[in-house]
């Protein structure tokens, strides 16, 4: 069954750029942000000036300013923070919008203390949709330019995955579709910390050696702990995996990056978190993972020394230091 609307809940910069681009493939599209007076902004002008000034919504977004008034929907798109998804899905389950067939996760994180991934809450909320993932080295800003760009759509059902992927096909936009949503989910939520580590990398101007040896590091280390919770080895080597990976861990348009980039040229995370309205989720996702990571007995010292960083007042040069006295060991084990 083709999927032919959506309701896209979240305005932030990924939030805006897949509800035009979910309608330059034709689709009608309902946009729902929670800040209402941002929405009726954008309602207004056509655009999001807070976070992608330069991009005009086509006439098929339609701006909803109060969720009450969300209709139902062929799919419905969660493009919000980790930390806000429940409390998203909660309200918007409470909505005419809790009908909808397929519901897709583009939030990357592991919850807090349950350990949850994005779509096991979803599923708490709405029981009888179909569920799926959109995960890859997706920057909104270069979707929004209409640069080439691939995705990974995760999902259990094949068809269902087919159709989700037809709808974020287009001639800059390549999908691709996998079955393995387990490790899609944790493939992005664990690059994010690695992303951080990579820009205290840089900001300490190590040099592209250290960065390549981390981020090489990183992959091995991901694909244990993802493993090990169930993904597959493969995922990790793909574009949810890899991809997502390098794209975070390299761009300037990368926010986990910028933060550990500031750390590392000797700012205070409590001011670099301030100074943004942006959301960079390696900072909260980071003590989740450690948390699930220390319950599975997974050995993660990149994770390890990433959460000291943030959460244990450790300073980056002595994480680093740490990192690199570490004793000899095999590559592959």
């Amino acid at each position: 069954m083709e999927i032919t609307s959506a309701i896209v809940i979240g305005a932030g910069s990924w939030g805006t750029a897949l509800a035009a681009t979910l309608a330059l493939r034709g689709l009608k599209v309902q946009f729902w942000g929670r800040d209402a007076a941002l929405m009726a902004e954008i309602a207004a002008t056509r655009k999001n000036a807070r976070y992608l000034p330069d991009l005009e919504l086509p006439p098929q977004v339609e701006i909803v300013t109060d969720a009450a008034l969300l209709r139902p929907a062929d799919m419905l798109v969660f493009v919000v923070p980790s930390t806000g998804l429940r409390e998203a899905a909660c309200m918007i389950a409470g909505t005419p919008a809790r009908g909808t067939r397929v519901v897709v996760s583009c939030a990357k994180g592991i919850e807090m203390d349950t350990g949850r991934r994005m779509t096991q809450i979803i599923a708490e909320f709405f029981p009888a949709s179909a569920l799926a993932v959109l995960t890859g080295p997706n920057h909104a800003e270069e979707v929004a330019a209409r640069l080439a760009t691939a995705a990974v759509v995760a999902c259990a059902d094949d068809e269902i995955a087919r159709q989700v992927q037809a709808c974020f096909t287009l001639p800059f936009f390549r999908c691709y579709t996998i079955e393995d949503v387990t490790g899609a989910e944790w493939a992005g939520a664990l690059k994010n910390p690695y992303a951080i580590a990579a820009g205290i990398a840089r900001g300490m101007k190590l040099g592209d050696n250290a960065i390549a040896a981390l981020v090489t590091r990183a992959l091995a280390e991901m694909t244990r702990l993802g493993v090990a919770m169930g993904g597959k080895v493969e995922t990790f080597a793909g574009l949810s995996g890899v991809g997502d990976l390098v794209a975070t861990c390299y761009s300037e348009h990368s926010r986990n990056h910028r933060v550990g980039l500031l750390l590392g040229q000797g700012r205070a995370l409590e001011d670099i978190v301030a100074s943004t309205r942006m959301v960079a989720e390696g900072v909260r996702n980071t003590a989740s993972l450690h948390q699930a990571a220390r319950a599975r007995g997974i050995r993660t010292p990149l994770l390890d020394e990433i959460h000291a960083v943030l959460h244990e007042g450790k300073p980056p040069k002595e994480g680093m230091k740490a990192l690199l006295s570490r004793d000899p060991r095999p590559e592959t084990d």
